[in-house]
């Protein structure tokens, strides 16, 4: 093995070492990192980088988006958005078989609009959608698989924290991967539905339909949601409109949503307060892992293992679709058992050059980066509900602890199945991806 590859192989052995230990791993990051680069160079050239690059790193302006959007999720769902949209979605369908279960993801992806983690679209809905799904007869499996892959809509319908991470990281435009995060996100709300209804068919008994709603207080509820749409399309509409910067909506989105709130007398002064506590308090995880994956990697760079990895395999003349179909098979197993953020981030310097590395038929790099983002997206969904971690499904089993977590792991199994055809004709047809982008940047 090149010292090289020997290198790095030990770096990332002590990072699971230090993760295994339940070492937090933004600090497991910088303390691997901080070692390599002293048995690399030495500790006054480290000292040197230390101090400049959390500045420059922190003081990018494009990191200011990641606290806007957390806070725009934070406020809307204190605000009551969240069950307003359930509400509206219940009154919809609810009185057909499996209609609530639809109407929770409905909800969770206009929520996944203004709210860009699947973790607080999670526990949102676990709160507002789960006792009604229990109280009209709802399988209490199906119910929390339900909500668990809902959740998993606040990351792949725009806006998206990991894809601002990804965007970062990559170097790429966050509105173009916004764009073309739009039809994957849109299909996996389509095939969870779809995944319902065959359910609902096959085995009524598990989601029994519920009474049907009165006219006027259908109304009711269609008209309680107009202003969350309306910020959605604002938020949204603005960024593929090239009106705002995704800096710029995101701001906007988070005075409309206090600005609703207060309005309508749904959130007060003090959940407000606990709103920007609850963003500073996930901003501050995030950057930690975003400066421990930054000295990480600037360790990796030193051994030269990731260009060196990604030169060996162009060389190789593998058929570029299988490099693809391996890397992704170590994300989803990867997901399973690790934080979608850290995964991404310890990952993206090892596989991103190897991927663009590749000739998979596209226009230019640019276009396989963005694709490659939204691939990485859908399997990142994937992890947080696939066992044996699942992180979703840990955040609605807490929420639901009469419901053993195995019976909410079946109650994901047939969106799973959903979600390997999602991302089968993602990797098979680029244009899903793509076509948005190609028409509006």
């Amino acid at each position: 093995m090149a010292p090289e590859f020997l290198q790095a192989a030990l770096g990332f052995a002590a990072l699971l070492g230090l993760i295994a230990l339940r070492c937090p791993v933004g600090l497991a990051m910088l303390l691997v990192g901080m070692g390599g680069y002293v048995t690399l160079v030495d500790a006054a050239t480290l000292l040197n980088y230390l101090k400049t690059t959390p500045y420059f790193l922190f003081a990018n302006y494009t990191l200011s988006v990641i606290p806007l959007f957390i806070l725009m999720g934070a406020l809307a769902e204190r605000g009551g958005l969240a069950r307003d949209l359930f509400a509206a979605a219940n009154a919809l369908f609810g009185h057909k078989p499996g209609g609530m279960a639809m109407g929770v993801i409905g909800a969770c992806a206009c929520f996944g609009a203004v709210c860009g983690s699947s973790v607080a679209t999670t526990a949102t809905f676990g709160r507002a959608a789960l006792p009604e799904l229990r109280r009209f007869g709802y399988d209490a499996g199906l119910s929390t698989g339900t909500i668990a892959v809902g959740g998993t809509l606040g990351i792949l319908i725009p806006p998206s924290v990991i894809l601002v991470v990804y965007a970062i990281s990559t170097e790429q435009n966050i509105a173009k991967l916004f764009m073309a995060a739009l039809v994957p996100g849109l299909l996996a709300t389509g095939f969870y539905i779809l995944a319902i209804a065959a359910l609902a068919r096959l085995r009524p008994g598990l989601m029994p339909a519920a009474a049907r709603v009165l006219p006027a207080a259908r109304r009711a509820a269609l008209l309680s949601v107009i202003p969350v749409m309306l910020i959605a399309v604002v938020v949204v509409g603005g960024i593929y409109g090239g009106v705002f910067t995704p800096t710029e909506s995101a701001a906007i989105g988070c005075i409309a949503t206090l600005a609703v709130g207060l309005a309508r007398r749904t959130l007060s002064l003090r959940q407000a307060g606990e709103a920007l506590l609850a963003t500073a308090e996930t901003t501050a995880m995030i950057f930690v892992i975003l400066l421990g994956a930054e000295v990480f990697n600037a360790f990796l760079a030193l051994t030269s293992a990731p260009e060196l990895l990604a030169l060996w395999i162009a060389e190789q003349s593998y058929p570029a679709y299988g490099v693809l179909a391996l890397l992704l098979f170590a994300y989803i197993v990867l997901g399973a058992v690790m934080d979608e953020l850290a995964m991404i981030l310890l990952t993206l310097p090892i596989f991103f050059p190897v991927v663009t590395a590749l000739d998979f038929g596209l226009a230019s790099t640019e276009e396989t980066a963005i694709w490659f983002g939204i691939l990485v997206l859908i399997v990142v969904g994937i992890g947080l509900t696939a066992p044996p971690i699942g992180l979703n499904v840990f955040v609605v089993s807490s929420l639901a602890r009469d419901v053993p977590i195995a019976r909410t792991y079946r109650g994901v199994l047939p969106f799973l199945a959903t979600d390997l055809v999602r991302l089968a004709l993602c990797v098979l047809f680029p244009a899903l991806s793509l076509w948005l982008v190609r028409l509006l940047a």
